[in-house]
């Protein structure tokens, strides 16, 4: 399967730094998520990461329990490459963020690749009131917030997971991260080919200037040579300038209401789907091809959607 000049898009169909008062298309419920999903892939995205909430309060959810039920329906209804988170929320343990992946087996899970500050207390000044208390309680809380990652931890993943055939989103916020995860992949802990999810603009981490992005991916290409795929995940108003920025150096792209609830200044996306199809034109009006989820499989070396515990 010829793969030569295909882009993958992700998808980030929810997350868990956005909260339900931010916008009233975030996807909540599992019925959302899952149909969230399947607008996406059919969009375009070959690959959906997929956090849970908690239906009534939009609060992260990171039980087994709060999955099944979308993943069940996106099995039925979608070919996409599931990909499942272990960031899960930062103020999780890394137990408790690992807990779905390790019961559903997928072909790509998330993994944050070293500890970081992660500020998302500046969302605070944007909202005068907010639908739930836990709302401004989790904003202000990261103030004081260390999203742990430690070698340990990271270790731990991996080796829970080394038996499932489940390949990683390595996510990168800054220049420490790529050294950290150059530091596994001589250790052998991890194996080629590598998904590089390179991270701009959330406060604690490297931030969207386009120096920056080029900054990352030179690291990148010092550290891992062909042994990698790259991916830019924008936050915010920088999302699809960076990814644009990214395609044209043939790389991969990531978008999703995980990242940024806009479409465009001053306009709140109604769907993922919405952001798929504007950078797929991006894509396009490059002279580049979307890669489909099978292509994404070779180009990755994934195990298959028959192989997964779901």
């Amino acid at each position: 399967m010829a793969t030569a000049n295909k882009i993958i898009i992700t998808c980030a169909v929810t997350g868990s730094i956005h909260t339900p008062t931010m916008s009233p298309h975030l996807p909540i419920t599992a019925e959302e998520i899952a149909e969230a999903a399947i607008g996406a892939a059919e969009a375009g995205a070959s690959i959906i990461h997929l956090h849970a909430r908690d239906p009534l309060t939009g609060k992260p959810d990171q039980t087994p329990e709060g999955f099944e039920p979308f993943l069940k329906i996106i099995k039925q209804r979608s070919d996409c490459v599931v990909n499942l988170t272990t960031g899960g929320s930062p103020f999780m343990s890394v137990e408790e963020r690992l807990r779905p992946a390790s019961t559903f087996k997928p072909e790509v899970a998330s993994l944050n690749m070293g500890s970081m500050n992660f500020g998302l207390f500046p969302m605070l000044d944007r909202y005068k009131t907010f639908k739930h208390e836990w709302e401004p309680q989790m904003l202000e809380a990261s103030r004081d917030l260390v999203f742990r990652n430690s070698f340990k931890d990271i270790e731990y993943v991996l080796s829970t997971m080394s038996q499932s055939g489940t390949r990683f989103e390595f996510e990168c916020y800054d220049t420490s991260h790529l050294y950290n995860l150059h530091h596994f992949l001589q250790r052998g802990l991890v194996k080629p080919p590598l998904f590089v999810q390179t991270v701009f603009g959330l406060l604690g981490g490297i931030g969207p200037h386009p120096e920056d992005v080029m900054h990352m991916k030179r690291t990148a290409d010092r550290l891992f040579g062909d042994q990698y795929r790259w991916s830019v995940l924008g936050a915010g108003r920088s999302q699809m300038a960076i990814a644009a920025m990214a395609a044209a150096l043939g790389g991969n792209v990531r978008v999703g209401l995980e990242d940024s609830l806009w479409l465009g200044k001053g306009k709140l996306a109604e769907t993922n789907a919405e952001q798929v199809r504007q950078v797929r034109k991006v894509i396009e009006g490059l002279g580049l091809d979307v890669a489909t989820p099978d292509e994404a499989r070779v180009m990755l070396d994934l195990k298959g959607g028959d192989r997964v515990a779901f």
